[in-house]
């Protein structure tokens, strides 16, 4: 199973693809989308869209994760934020590929162990767990989030779930038990 995690983001859109093969995780590549800001916000989430879809079609993964919004208290960046989470969404549904959606809480919990992770313990743990150096910190989140998706059964699209003795799919009620508090 190959996936795609997305962080959306209009400055910054990170994306990193992973693939899922006897019950181990292999990095396949990561970046992000930076459109200039010289663009209008127009013109930058059509950047964020095409480029999204080149890197779709290029990496051809089977499923993708996107991280749920989280608004905050700036309205203003929140409706940005949701603006580049909708392109992203755009590029993907028109790939074919369902949408499924991760809490950042429940990311930095599956990856770090801990709900309110910093970003430099995000990026150690998807160093130790890929072998990897992440391109940079909106691509590390997105393997993150990728590496994440092993712990749901979003449509039973995921089948390493089925193919433990129960304790991935142990964990992954427990997460998102504890995401939901």
């Amino acid at each position: 199973m190959r996936v795609i995690g997305v962080d959306p983001g209009l400055r910054h859109t990170g994306w990193g693809v992973v693939e899922f093969k006897n019950n181990k995780v292999f990095h396949i590549e990561d970046g992000s989308i930076s459109p200039s800001t010289k663009l209008h916000d127009g013109q930058r989430l059509l950047e964020i869209k095409n480029q999204l879809q080149k890197i779709i079609n290029q990496y051809n993964p089977n499923m993708s994760v996107i991280e749920k919004i989280f608004v905050g208290s700036g309205s203003i960046s929140s409706l940005k934020l949701g603006m580049a989470r909708g392109a992203s969404m755009i590029a993907l549904a028109e790939a074919g590929l369902s949408i499924n959606e991760l809490s950042s809480k429940f990311v930095k919990k599956t990856v770090t162990g801990y709900g309110n992770a910093s970003k430099e313990q995000i990026v150690s743990m998807i160093e130790k767990l890929l072998n990897i150096v992440p391109k940079n910190e909106d691509s590390s989140d997105a393997l993150a989030i990728a590496i994440s998706s092993q712990h749901t059964s979003y449509n039973n699209n995921f089948s390493l779930l089925n193919e433990s003795n129960g304790l991935n799919e142990a964990i992954a009620k427990a997460l998102l038990k504890e995401d939901n508090k």
